[in-house]
């Protein structure tokens, strides 16, 4: 009952069809839409339909305005108007009392809010699952205060049980859907938002994420150009979080990009960097870099903020993604198509030369180019063929990181319309590849193989194999067998060393 209030919802506000885009439809298309039109309440007559849509997914609670938000990132695939209406579920949501959010505070801190803020002000931002209200701790620090709304685990409870069904009935009806495992896409959606109700565990994450980010600011890598707010653990709990304020204007605010000194070129290349920093360097990242969740300043400097959802990859994954990335910026097909059946991404019965072939069809067209003259829509129509073509499924240990990299390239072209997405990311795959795979990489794991095969070997030294019929008087090989297995290793370990120095240095 509560999917089939989902579906009417959408159809009151004629968000389901729209009446713009019923001429396009196939002919008996059209027939169905026009009897949609017809359910069509006063909020579907009224507005734009990135208006309506807006209204309908905020009237469908939280989950739905997760997709809402991930949509309005993308004004190159779904129009920059689209985008704009839908871009009030980033932050400007209606928000709930102050008193309400004082209530909630005292209640999850245990403490009047007087005890830790000497003012507590109306919230200046509101999103799907919280709203931020600005405060001053007693030394004179401001702060920003996210308090969670009231009864939202309850809606985001319902809101999972109804795509879960809805899931469920794309299984079991629409074939095409099966392989874009919707039940695997729930549960990762599921398990990310039941971890961002909990202020305590995203205190963590903002914790862990800045110092990933202060790592790469310290080491001057290109990625150190995004921070974290200081995590203030004593305003900290299960329904409350405090931050320090966050510097400059938010990128939801058209002057954010305005400000003096501001270089939007260098700070679109910065969002995408710091991204993939945080990914292949350290397997941790924010997964949830809408506009509305980063502060800039000059001249290219991002605060990000809400850590509710942290995306995390193991050495196996990142190191996938980083040849991935580096076979398209040098045009090796054939390395990516490899990597696919290496991943298993590919089941193996397809052949590698044809997979390749395929991607050439679909890099080509876009390396190098600019943003503004390459079609999202078109591009991701023809990987969705491709992906058919070989039988390839959604993966759900790279949902987090895809839908990041949607919205992060997003964000990166509203504010460089013709930014080189491949241009961006080139410096920091190429640092990761030169340090993982190249000939330091290459002595370092040589150098480990060969310090767990001594390992191994002192371990069959010290308790040597006994047949059980072999009386065996001696369990210890003699003294100077030891010394020559470290003396043969060392030796061994010098000469691979002095092989690679040239490359190395």
């Amino acid at each position: 009952m509560r999917l089939l209030g989902w579906l009417g919802v959408l159809i009151r506000h004629d968000a389901l069809a729209p009446r713009e885009i019923t001429p396009l439809l196939p002919v008996w298309a059209r027939w169905i839409a026009h009897l949609l039109h017809l359910f069509a309440g006063r909020e579907g007559r009224e507005g734009r339909p990135g208006q309506r849509l807006g209204k309908a997914f905020e009237h469908l609670g939280p989950v739905a305005i997760k997709l809402g938000q991930v949509l309005a990132t993308r004004a190159d695939i779904f129009g920059v108007e689209f985008a704009r209406d839908l871009g009030r579920l980033k932050d400007a949501l209606p928000p709930f009392p102050v008193d309400q959010a004082r209530r909630e505070v005292e209640r999850s801190l245990g403490r009047p809010v007087e005890s830790l803020f000497i003012d507590f002000g109306p919230p200046v931002a509101a999103a799907s699952l919280a709203q931020a209200h600005p405060a001053m701790l007693a030394d004179g620090r401001k702060v920003a205060v996210k308090v969670l709304r009231p009864g939202v685990e309850r809606r985001v409870a319902h809101g999972l049980d109804s795509m879960r069904l809805a899931a469920g009935l794309a299984v079991r009806f629409v074939p095409l859907a099966r392989r874009l495992e919707p039940a695997a896409f729930v549960e990762t959606i599921a398990r990310a938002l039941t971890l961002e109700l909990d202020m305590r565990l995203e205190a963590a994450a903002a914790s862990e994420l800045g110092e990933i980010m202060g790592k790469s600011a310290a080491t001057g890598d290109i990625g150190g150009h995004m921070t974290a707010p200081k995590v203030i653990w004593d305003g900290v709990g299960k329904r409350v979080l405090t931050l320090e304020w966050a510097p400059g204007l938010p990128l939801t605010d058209p002057a954010a990009a305005e400000q003096p000194g501001i270089d939007r070129n260098a700070l679109a290349d910065n969002v995408v960097r710091a991204f993939l920093s945080q990914a292949l360097d350290h397997g941790a990242f924010h997964a949830d870099l809408h506009e509305g969740n980063l502060f800039c300043h000059a001249p290219a400097e991002l605060t990000a903020i809400d850590f509710g959802i942290v995306g995390r990859l193991g050495p196996a994954e990142r190191r996938y993604l980083a040849e991935i990335l580096w076979g398209f910026i040098s045009r090796d097909y054939e390395r990516i198509a490899r990597v696919h059946f290496e991943a298993g991404y590919v089941p193996p019965e397809h052949s590698v030369e044809a997979f390749a072939q395929a991607l050439r069809a679909v890099g080509e067209p876009v390396i190098g180019k600019q943003a503004s003259q390459v079609s999202m829509g078109r591009l991701l129509g023809q990987l969705f063929e491709i992906t058919d073509l070989f039988d390839m499924h959604l993966r759900p240990e790279l949902i987090l990181l895809q839908k990041t990299m949607v919205s992060v390239e997003g964000v990166a072209r509203r504010l460089n319309p013709d930014h080189d997405l491949w241009a961006a990311a080139q410096p920091v795959v190429e640092r990761w590849i030169r340090r993982e795979l190249g000939p330091q990489a290459q002595a370092r794991d040589a150098l480990n193989e060969l310090r767990e095969t001594l390992k191994a070997l002192s371990r069959l030294a010290r308790n040597p194999p006994q047949p059980q019929t072999v009386i065996v008087r001696e369990t210890h090989l003699p003294r100077w067998a030891g010394v020559a297995l470290v003396v043969t290793a060392a030796a061994a370990a010098a000469a691979l060393v002095l092989s690679l120095w040239p490359a190395i240095v």
